[in-house]
Parts: structure tokens; C-alpha cells; sequence
């Protein structure tokens, strides 16, 4: 008969076993989560695997990702972004109509230069005005889509040659058989990876924000380093914006709601944590595959648009809950 000893050494054991597995849940646990959604619905779709399905998706999550990728530094450094998806409607809007206009070279520059000056507004009411990021960017969504309305006259802008122009090459090209937008969306989730991980710039933002006071003690100039997240995430918007109106050749005024709150569910489902501090480029690209391939998966299958958002928030809900719980080292909380 086991003694009493024995019974609290198994308890301990097993406790420290579930310790693990929460820490790797953690850090593994998108990884593992996609790999089961990927064999689950190629169980209900020989579709699902092949191929030409493959590329279809990531092309299309591509425009999610490469603003997924600026966001991630934005959240990293302990701020928020939710002006994305009316700066993409904007830019987006802007390219196409001045594409006829004063030509593709001369529209892609000036895109830029305004969606960097958009991004330039909202780091410096943050980075030096020191003002709520949620608020900020939630008021420069109104703002920036009331803008585009202005703009455009609330009316759809497109190409009139559609045919006879280079610009395409963003949005419907291949490069070695791979689809621009993919390669796009490849080289600036590496290249950001690189800097964040291997540079000092990444450390002073993961230092501001895991712990901004300690960092500003530290001699880094928060002021600055918030700014210039601003300024990452409006080229990626941007490079977003250039792929989108290039494979559309036209744009709606409100081309970019919602998107938005699908990079946010990209990058929370890829484990980068809202309170600032931690956050993983790579990881942010397979929230967003995965989410790709959950509202491609539930197509094949059948089912109605709408399960998409059901299934999206349940997943939203569950990263969440397993950042928090790995931060506080148990599942369940037992007190208020």
C-alpha cells in the first residue's frame, strides 16, 4: 500500500507534468494546433492537400500576412494598430485612381509617402504625445475611412487599361512559379524576423515593451522606437495596398474593413502577447496560414461564411486563455 509520502510525490510529479505541458503548449502549441487542423480537414476534403489549394490560400492570406507582419512589431512594443484596415482602403484607393492619373511609377511613390505620413501621425500622437494607442488608432480608423469617402466621392476607382500596364506584377505574377504576393509577404516576414531577433533596434522594442519603464532607466529612447513601429507597420500596409489594388486593378472605398480584426486574430492566434514584450514574426505567419486554411477548410466542407467569424473567435479566445494561463503557470484561475 503506498504510503503517504508516495501519494504527494506522485501528486508533485504529475503537477510538474502538467507545468510542462503548459509550457509547451506555450511555445509549441500553434505549431501542433496547425498540424491537427491540416490533417482534420483533409479528412473531409481530398481537395484540401493539393496543391494548387495550397497556393490558392497562402496567396490569399498574403495580403492578411504582410500586415500582419508590421502589426506584430507595433504589438511587441506595447502598443496597438487598428487603423490598418482603413489605411489599407485608403492607400489601396489612392494608387488606383492615380494610376491613370500620373502613371504607376509616380502613383506607387506617392502612395507610399502618404501611408508613411499616416503612420508618422499616429507614432508621434503616441511615441511623443504619449496618448492612448487603442484610442488613437480607433479614432484614425473613423478618420482615415471618412477621408477615403472624401477622396473617391464614394464611388469605386479603377484602372481604365487594364492590359496595358506593368502594374499587375504585384498582385498576379509569378516569380519562379511562386506567386509575387507570397514572395512579398516571404521577404518581409524574414527580413523583420531578422531584425527583430538578431538586432539591437528588436531588443530596445521587446525591452519597451515587456517593461517600459526599466527601458527608459536603460537610456533607449522610447519616444523614437514607438514612432518608427508606426512607420514599419505603415509600409506594410502599404506593400499590402500595392498587392491588393494590383490584383484587383480597381478598389471599393471600404476595401479594407474588417481587416483589421483578421490581423489581430493572426497574430493573437500566433502567440504574440497583447500586453507587449513577447511576440514572433514566424509565429505570426502560421496564425495567419492557419486562419487561412480554417476559413478555406470550412468552404470546401460547405459551410456558411458566417462559421468562419464563429470559428475564428473561438480560437481568438482559446490563444488567449493559454497566454494568460502559461503567464500565470496554471490552467484555471480559482480566485477573483
Amino acid at each position: 500500500m503506498a504510503s503517504a509520502e508516495d501519494v504527494k510525490q506522485g501528486f508533485m510529479l504529475s503537477k510538474n507534468q502538467r507545468a510542462g505541458l503548459l509550457s509547451f503548449l506555450s511555445a509549441q502549441g500553434i505549431l501542433v494546433f496547425f498540424l491537427i487542423s491540416m490533417l482534420a480537414f483533409s479528412l473531409f476534403s481530398e481537395q484540401f492537400l493539393s496543391q494548387s489549394n495550397i497556393m490558392t490560400v497562402v496567396r490569399q492570406a498574403s495580403i492578411i500576412g504582410i500586415i500582419a507582419v508590421g502589426v506584430t512589431v507595433v504589438i511587441i512594443g506595447g502598443n496597438l494598430d487598428l487603423s490598418v484596415g482603413s489605411m489599407l482602403s485608403f492607400s489601396t484607393v489612392l494608387v488606383v485612381d492615380l494610376h491613370d492619373k500620373i502613371g504607376p511609377t509616380n502613383a506607387i511613390l506617392v502612395m507610399f509617402a502618404m501611408t508613411l505620413l499616416i503612420g508618422a501621425v499616429n507614432g508621434f500622437l503616441i511615441g511623443f504625445m504619449r496618448l492612448n494607442s487603442l484610442i488613437v488608432t480607433l479614432a484614425m480608423l473613423s478618420a482615415i475611412q471618412g477621408l477615403v469617402l472624401i477622396y473617391s466621392g464614394g464611388q469605386n476607382v479603377d484602372i481604365a487599361n487594364q492590359g496595358d500596364t506593368w502594374f499587375a506584377f504585384f498582385g498576379r505574377d509569378y516569380v519562379a512559379g511562386i506567386a509575387v504576393p507570397v514572395l512579398l509577404f516571404g521577404l518581409l516576414a524574414v527580413i523583420v524576423q531578422v531584425v527583430m531577433s538578431f538586432t539591437g533596434y528588436g531588443r530596445r522594442i521587446f525591452a519597451i515593451g515587456g517593461n517600459p519603464v526599466a527601458a527608459v532607466y536603460s537610456g533607449i529612447r522610447k519616444n523614437w522606437c514607438v514612432f518608427s513601429t508606426y512607420l514599419i507597420s505603415a509600409f506594410c500596409v502599404a506593400c499590402a495596398a500595392l498587392v491588393l489594388g494590383s490584383r484587383v486593378m480597381g478598389s471599393q472605398n471600404n476595401v479594407g474593413q474588417g481587416y483589421e480584426l483578421l490581423v489581430l486574430a493572426g497574430i493573437i492566434l500566433g502567440g504574440t502577447s497583447l500586453l507587449g514584450g513577447a511576440g514572433s514574426i514566424w509565429k505570426t505567419v502560421i496564425g495567419v496560414l492557419i486562419l487561412g486554411f480554417i476559413q478555406n477548410g470550412l468552404l470546401l466542407m460547405g459551410y456558411p461564411y458566417y462559421a468562419q467569424w464563429l470559428v475564428t473567435w473561438v480560437i481568438i479566445i482559446l490563444a488567449v486563455w493559454l497566454d494568460l494561463a502559461y503567464k500565470r503557470k496554471h490552467l484555471f484561475t480559482t480566485h477573483s
